[in-house]
């Protein structure tokens, strides 16, 4: 038997533990993160397995590869509206909150541990990044949604909050070991990695979605390894070049995931399951790489550390910045709370070893503490936080994925899946009243484990997923019928920039009912039967009638049977009747 035969087996066998403990995070409370460090040291030199492993540059590049994929799955799921919305909040603290960060806990550190005042900021630099997907796991398992604002910046200072961490990390490690000069060095240095990182990520981003739309390759999995392909090469391109791959690579994964490409749904779910496994892969090897034992010697000095980042050093450098930006007293407890150390930190603990810095060991073992008890502390509160502070919001009443053709440099369609709730507006209303837009198909309903025949007569009910086939530009009308009812003026929505297509035959009662769209004449005749009331003459195409604020144009005939028409809201309406 070869050597490799073995280390395929170790290394299935781990992976499978860590897989079926991530369905213990939810019933135990714990981040998965904290169980696949368990997995590691259960099965290290102190543990059950007694597996030897010592290797500190194989676990660097083992954890540098499998940060960078998770990284770029986080770009691919951040869509650009929540980076739109709080990107001044999170980008504040993803590099100035991380900054005081490093430095009160530098200070704790070089007191606790008797470091000089450079090596002590250093650990601080090192626990200075949160855990994004730690955070969103546990917030998923345990059922809670948070507001659309706060959630976000969560997300995008999770997410972006890494690169800070490394540069301080690095720059205060040139400083330790190679004499870098502390101003203009460390101000380059942060311009290099940042612009570079910045620039690399975009060009990449850009090439690939262009590259991918354009070529056609005979093998559908082919587009899934490309594209991790990208992703790999915006990052190594920017390392090399002397900036963040880690930026680099988070900014392709924004740009893709809010690009149209082909098989684009097939490439998500790979990418999560391919970072579900280099997390796996990166905390049980950092599992392995912790001596147990040695934990012991620094547990009082970890634990203090770690009660000082979470308690002082966390809401010290949040607090300011949140308030600055209208966050309320709650919602900025519960970020300071939310500051949960992962992956980044254990990873970065390796770089001192590899820069040979003297007291490299022991910043590793207190580096590993600090995360253990953040993760774990942090971790089994932050369900009971939230619904302590009163942020827990009601579930969402849509629920739509995007399914696939993966057709779609050919043809310019979706599937979408709706799933509709008991106040939904077509909720109780016949399919043929949903008034949707012209060339919109409902192709199946599914209700519970029974197929419903999408007909006209077919009454939608609550709990009914419907697989809608639409065009892109119909996509906002769509989600306004199968979204839950409410009070919002839609003048000022999709509806107050785009002309609405809809048969001829829709009811005015329907448009209401499906768009809030008022029009002044009675629920049950059709938009036809108005537009000829209105033209007392002869109907051409391209007739316009205004009622109201509500404009109705003939766009297609079929004789003198008006077939398809389109409605609009005016900014400036008068009643008037226009011939072209």
């Amino acid at each position: 038997m070869f050597v490799i035969d073995n280390i395929i087996l170790v290394s299935a066998i781990l992976i499978l533990l860590g897989v079926i403990s991530s369905k213990l995070s939810a019933r135990v409370g714990l981040p998965v993160l904290v169980l696949f460090l368990l997995v590691g040291m259960l099965a290290g030199e102190d543990g059950i397995a007694g597996i030897s492993f010592d290797n500190a540059e194989v676990a660097h590049a083992l954890g540098t590869l499998a940060l960078a994929i998770i990284l770029f799955d986080g770009g691919l799921q951040t869509p650009t509206s929540s980076i739109k919305q709080v990107w001044k909040p999170a980008s504040a603290l993803a590099t100035v909150g991380v900054l005081f960060t490093a430095v009160i806990t530098g200070l704790v550190a070089t007191y606790i541990l008797d470091l000089p005042i450079l090596q002590g900021v250093l650990l601080g630099a090192i626990v200075g990044s949160t855990d994004a997907a730690a955070v969103f796991a546990l917030l998923r398992s345990a059922g809670i949604h948070l507001n659309k604002k706060l959630k976000s910046t969560l997300e995008i200072e999770s997410a972006s909050n890494d690169p800070m961490a490394i540069f301080l990390t690095v720059g205060l490690l040139e400083m330790l070991v190679n004499d870098m000069p502390v101003g203009l060095g460390l101000l380059q240095l942060f311009a290099q990695q940042m612009g570079v990182g910045a620039i690399c990520g975009l060009l990449i981003g850009k090439v690939s979605v262009w590259f991918i739309n354009r070529i056609k390759l005979n093998a559908s999995g082919l587009y899934l390894v490309m594209v991790t392909a990208f992703g790999l090469l915006s990052f190594g391109l920017s390392a090399t070049l002397g900036g963040s791959g880690f930026l680099a690579v988070f900014i392709t994964g924004v740009i893709l995931g809010n690009s149209k490409f082909v098989y684009k749904r097939g490439i998500f779910l790979f990418h999560d399951g391919l970072a579900w496994l280099g997390q796996i892969t990166m905390f049980v090897v950092l599992g392995l790489l912790i001596n147990p034992s040695s934990l012991v010697d620094v547990w009082l000095e970890g634990l203090l550390i770690a009660l000082a980042l979470i308690f002082v050093a966390r809401p010290l450098a949040v607090a300011p910045i949140l308030k600055l930006f209208g966050f309320n007293n709650r919602e900025t407890l519960f970020v300071s709370w939310v500051g949960l150390r992962g992956s980044v930190p254990i990873i970065l603990a390796i770089f001192p070893l590899l820069f040979g810095l003297s007291g490299a060991e022991l910043i590793f073992n207190v580096v590993f503490f600090v995360v253990l008890i953040s993760a774990t502390l942090q971790g089994s509160t932050m369900p009971w936080m939230a619904k302590k502070l009163n942020l827990v919001e009601s579930p969402p009443d849509l629920a739509a994925a995007t399914l696939e053709i993966t057709a779609l440099n050919d043809i310019d369609i979706e599937i979408v899946e709706y799933t509709l709730s008991d106040v939904s507006r077509v909720s109780g209303r016949s399919l043929s009243h949903a008034a949707l837009p012209e060339s919109v198909v409902v192709a199946m309903i599914t209700r519970g484990p029974s197929i419903i025949p999408p007909r006209g007569s077919t009454k939608l009910k609550a709990n009914d997923h419907l697989f809608v086939v639409l065009k892109p530009d119909n996509r906002p009308f769509v989600d306004l019928v199968f979204t839950a009812t409410d009070k919002t003026n839609h003048q000022d929505s999709h509806l107050a920039h785009n002309e609405l297509k809809v048969k001829g035959v829709t009811l005015v009662g329907d448009i209401f009912y499906s768009y809030h769209m008022h029009i002044d004449a009675p629920e049950e005749i059709s938009l036809e039967e108005v537009i000829n009331q209105k033209l007392s003459g002869e109907v051409s195409k391209g007739d316009i009638v205004v009622i109201g604020n509500v404009q109705m144009r003939v766009i297609t005939m079929v004789h003198t049977r008006i077939v398809t028409i389109g409605l609009k809201y005016l900014k400036n309406p008068e009643k008037r009747l226009l011939k072209p």
